[in-house]
């Protein structure tokens, strides 16, 4: 078991200090969600974003290896059986205010420097606070989606709420600029 909070991790015998701060954490999750960026993009940007030092890794496979365990809270994931109900780039608005009360305190004025690498929140600590937002809009926000994913009736009441805030529920579809371009076309040739 791990008691510890990682502020630094081993990457080939080497200890290697890490923005461990839940915004640094967000913006990796962020760079690797752009259908912008090549997966090349993706693994400098998260080494650039995690190690302050990332000149000193000698090991990039390595680092992009500890890094996405770092992202899952220590654990390995499986993300071939991942139903995705949620994204933090645009659920954060409806996260942060169930976080802040498991916290107890509003973590956006938690002070954090990523040059000095000073302060912050801890990634795994709110991601703890996450797993126990219980019940909110967030969570509720969740299970709508959870039955539309599985296909099962809402209730007359998830049914007005659906619709009258289906911005809210409808994870939006992050589209490279070639398939946007590929849509667009596609629409207007239909139109």
């Amino acid at each position: 078991m791990m008691y510890d909070l990682p502020k630094q991790l081993e990457i080939d015998g080497e200890l290697h200090d890490i923005r461990s701060d839940y915004r640094a954490a967000l913006d990796i999750i962020a760079a690797l969600n752009d259908p912008e960026l090549s997966n090349r993009e993706k693994n400098i940007a998260v080494i650039l974003i995690l190690y302050p030092e990332y000149a000193k890794i000698t090991n990039a496979k390595k680092a992009i290896d500890k890094a996405m365990w770092f992202l899952a809270g220590g654990r390995q994931d499986d993300k071939s059986s991942v139903n995705i109900l949620y994204d933090w780039e645009q659920d954060f608005p409806l996260i942060v205010s169930p976080v802040n009360r498991v916290l107890g305190k509003e973590i956006r004025d938690i002070p954090y420097d990523p040059k000095t690498n000073t302060g912050g929140l801890h990634w795994w600590t709110f991601l703890s606070a996450f797993y126990e937002v219980g019940d909110c809009s967030f969570a509720y926000i969740v299970s709508i989606r959870d039955k539309l994913k599985k296909g099962k009736k809402l209730e007359k009441y998830e049914q007005q709420f659906y619709r009258e805030n289906k911005n809210l529920i409808d994870l939006n579809v992050k589209a490279s600029s070639e398939e946007q371009d590929l849509i667009d076309k596609i629409m207007h040739d239909n139109l």
